[in-house]
Parts: C-alpha cells; sequence; structure tokens
C-alpha cells in the first residue's frame, strides 16, 4: 500500500500544489470586518473540494466572524468515526515585509510553497483532503475505512470565538470515537514525531495609568509617574534570574514531566544550532533546570507580545505618557487552569505595582483554551507512529506542542479523545512574512493520512 499511496501523491504533487495555492490566493483573513466576504469565499472553496473528492455530506455552518465546514462520509458501520479539525481563517499580512512573494500570491521555490495560510493550517486541511483521495486510491474502495466527519473552523486565528457553541448546536452530528486536530507543528522534516501534547494559552492585557493626560517632559520630568518605567519595572519583575515566572503560586499545580517523556524528548535530534537557525531566535533562555524542548512542550510561559505608550508612530511630542499597555500571552500546563492563573496575576501585579499609578488589567479566563494530553494507553497513537513510519519512511519519535488550540472544546463535546498530526514546521513562519509549507512534508502528511485510516479500524 505504501508505494501505491506514494505513487498516487508524486503523481499528483503538482495538483495538491495547485490546489492549495488556489486556496491560499482567498485572503481569507480573521478579524478583518472587509474580509468576511474571502472567508465566506474560502469556506466554500473548501466544501466544494470535499464534495469533488466524494464527501456525501457538505455544509457550510455560517458564524458572525466567519463561517465552518462540516462534511460527513459515514460508511463504514462497523468502524470507528473520526472527526478531524482544523481552520481555514489565517492571520493578517504586511505585504511590505514579505519578500519572497506577496501574502496571498502563492509562488513555489525550493520546494516551499510560499504564502499565507500555506502551512497555518489550509496546507494542513489540505492534506487530509489529498489523504483521503489516496486512501480511496491506493485500496481502491468506494468509501473510506472509517467513518469521517470534517469541521474546520473560520475564526480560530481570534480565539475560536463561536466553536463552543457550533459544538455544543451540533453535538449529536459531531460525535466520534477520536478526534484527529490538525492545526500543529512536526519536529523535523527528516524526523518526524506523534505530538502527544498542547499547552493551554490564555491572554491578559495590563494598562498602567500615570498622568491624568499626556504632559509636556519639560514641565513635569521627576516628580511625574512615567507608566512606560513602571510597566518596565514590572514587566522585569514577572520573572526570576533562573527563568521562573515570579507569579506567587503559579507552579504550585505544575507537575513535573514523566521520565518516560522527558527521555522520548531527548530522543530527537536537537541542537541549539539547528533550533535557532530554525526558529530564528537569535539566543536560547528560558526557566533553569529544563531542556529546550522540555521548556517548550512541559513547562508554562508567560511572554510580553505587545508593548505601546507615548508616540510610536511618526515625531515624538517629548511628553510624559498618560498610559503605558501591554499585551500578555500566558502558555500553561495540565493540571494549572486558567482561573487560577489569572487570580494569581490579579494579586501579583495588584500588589507589585506602586501606589503612585493605577491600573487596570484584563484577563478572561472564560475564553482560555485548556491544555491538553492525549491518554498514554490510547491505542490510536501507536497506530499514528507507525502511519508516520509509513508516510515519511522512518519511525516517528513523540514532540509536544508550545501553542495552545481548543482541544479540550472538542473533547468535552464530541465525547472523545484527541490525537494530534499537522504538517507544520517551525521555520514555516507561522503568523510572519514569507509563511511557507514544505511540499514534500505536505506529501508526506497525505501519505500518512492515508496509512492511518487504512489501519484505524484493527486498533
Amino acid at each position: 500500500m505504501t508505494t501505491t499511496v506514494r505513487d498516487f501523491l508524486a503523481e499528483h504533487r503538482d495538483a495538491v500544489v495547485a490546489e492549495l495555492a488556489e486556496w491560499i490566493r482567498i485572503p481569507s483573513v480573521a478579524g478583518v470586518p472587509e474580509h468576511l466576504v474571502d472567508l465566506q469565499r474560502s469556506a466554500n472553496w473548501l466544501a466544494a473540494a470535499l464534495r469533488e473528492t466524494g464527501f456525501p455530506s457538505v455544509e457550510v455552518w455560517d458564524t458572525e466572524d466567519g463561517p465552518a465546514v462540516y462534511a460527513e462520509w459515514c460508511a463504514a458501520p462497523d468502524a470507528p468515526t473520526v472527526l478531524i479539525y482544523s481552520h481555514h481563517d489565517v492571520r493578517a499580512a504586511k505585504d511590505e515585509e514579505w519578500d519572497e512573494t506577496a501574502p496571498f500570491d502563492p509562488k513555489v521555490r525550493d520546494g516551499y510553497l510560499y504564502g499565507r495560510g500555506a502551512s497555518d493550517a489550509k496546507g494542513q486541511a489540505l492534506a487530509h483532503v489529498w489523504g483521503v483521495r489516496a486512501h480511496l486510491a491506493a485500496t481502491g474502495r468506494a468509501d473510506p475505512a472509517v467513518n469521517i466527519k470534517v469541521l474546520v473552523e473560520g475564526e480560530e486565528e481570534t480565539g475560536s470565538a463561536h466553536l463552543r457553541q457550533l459544538l455544543e448546536d451540533n453535538r449529536e452530528r459531531v460525535g466520534a470515537d477520536l478526534i484527529v486536530f490538525s492545526d500543529t507543528l512536526l519536529w523535523r522534516a527528516d524526523h518526524p514525531a506523534v505530538c502527544v501534547s498542547m499547552r493551554g494559552t490564555m491572554l491578559a492585557k495590563l494598562e498602567i495609568l500615570g498622568p491624568l493626560q499626556d504632559v509636556h517632559s519639560g514641565a513635569v520630568s521627576g516628580p511625574a509617574p512615567n507608566p512606560v518605567l513602571e510597566m518596565s519595572r514590572l514587566l522585569a519583575q514577572l520573572h526570576d534570574d533562573k527563568g521562573r515566572i515570579a507569579v506567587p503560586g503559579f507552579y504550585d499545580s505544575v507537575v513535573e514531566p514523566s521520565q518516560r517523556f522527558r527521555d522520548e524528548l531527548a530522543a530527537l535530534p536537537y541542537s541549539d544550532a539547528d533550533w535557532l537557525e530554525r526558529s530564528r531566535t537569535r539566543s536560547v533562555g528560558g526557566e533553569a533546570g529544563y531542556t529546550v524542548l522540555e521548556r517548550l512542550w512541559t513547562r508554562p510561559a508567560i511572554e510580553v507580545t505587545s508593548m505601546i505608550s507615548g508616540d510610536p508612530i511618526g515625531p515624538s511630542r517629548a511628553a510624559v505618557p498618560s498610559l503605558a499597555t501591554a499585551d500578555l500571552s500566558i502558555r500553561y500546563v495540565c493540571d494549572q487552569t486558567g482561573a487560577e492563573i489569572a487570580e494569581q496575576l490579579r494579586q501579583w501585579v495588584a500588589g507589585t505595582v506602586s501606589e503612585r499609578f493605577d491600573h487596570r488589567l484584563t484577563v478572561s479566563p472564560e475564553t482560555a483554551q485548556d491544555p491538553y494530553r492525549t491518554p498514554d494507553d490510547l491505542p490510536a497513537v501507536a497506530v499514528l507512529a507507525e502511519a508516520m513510519q509509513e508516510g515519511f519512511g522512518r519511525a516517528a519519535g513523540r514532540m509536544g506542542n508550545a501553542g495552545g488550540g481548543p482541544a479540550v472544546w472538542l473533547t468535552e463535546r464530541v465525547g472523545a479523545p484527541v490525537v494530534y498530526f499537522g504538517t507544520g514546521l517551525p521555520e514555516d513562519h507561522w503568523h510572519d512574512s514569507n509563511e511557507r509549507v514544505s511540499i514534500d512534508v505536505l506529501l508526506a502528511g497525505a501519505a500518512t493520512l492515508a496509512a492511518f485510516w487504512d489501519r484505524l479500524p484493527s486498533a
């Protein structure tokens, strides 16, 4: 079967690239009102591709901020039912920062397809489409060996605001025995790994208020409360000199990674030089006592993703600003909860900020996406590892995912465990300029999925 699948995908390589390029040209940018029609076009494009593949039931589910696509192909009554999750909305792109091509004018260079959404996550969704096609072609079946349901949402990049309600409204329809979550990364193109965990994510906004209005620094400089300095002081205290988050109680619920998982991570090929080259992060830091991969996938983190005050654009007015604002991205791990972290952060800020300033902290645990780890004894993990070995031609290791996603929402409402499979790589520049996908990895991912559908019924 493996040779047949690979031959099929090699024969259709140009078609895979052409389809993905066509989809990328639709600028389905999340959170921008003028792109709502493009989100609708993107959903309709995917719906048509699924119908062409053979899915007998395909629907577009409208939401306020971006439609989702839902499809079913359930013709194997004695086989497991799988729900595939991904998304078709993309991040905004600054055209002037892309030098390989314009964001929505995809181009192939050196084995990569460049364009916004090529990897995150249109490429991953399309790998599923071609995985089904390859599975049918290799087996000669009229229907897949498993029952497949597909849910590709259009609001992931803005927090999946309506996903929970969609799942609740269609709880009986989306029911499945297994969820395949495809908005994740692989470790390396030449060393695949099964992702078995995802950190949680929660956003916070901190505002420090100084003068009642911006004031000419020549008139008040010295005694005036400068919110930029206070914000800087506060953020500088967020981590201690060992790289640990200094918020009291923050680690009380954090469980150490198992020795088994630490050994699995240690078995992945890693060097600082390779990591820095692929991640473009300049240097290695973080919590002392843990490897880089353990910091990424088993330990919590808080990052400052933006900070603004004064006159960031145009000439300075030489005024002491009245307000400084910072956005925080909180990544947390299993056994921590968004609610407890939010309360810990509120108490720390209130007790740390100077009385000379006022402050506002906005943190919403109700919109947080909690961490999720695939059960260790889930048979589908071993089946996926075997399928990856077929698809990529070498044994698959184990890894985690440093980002977040709605895995817990899915498992709670669908009533099934989650396994992760994506075709992205750290060097694919998600959310940045020159986003790309490796065409070889995309095809190996489709081959993996074809093998997975063939093997899963006997798990």
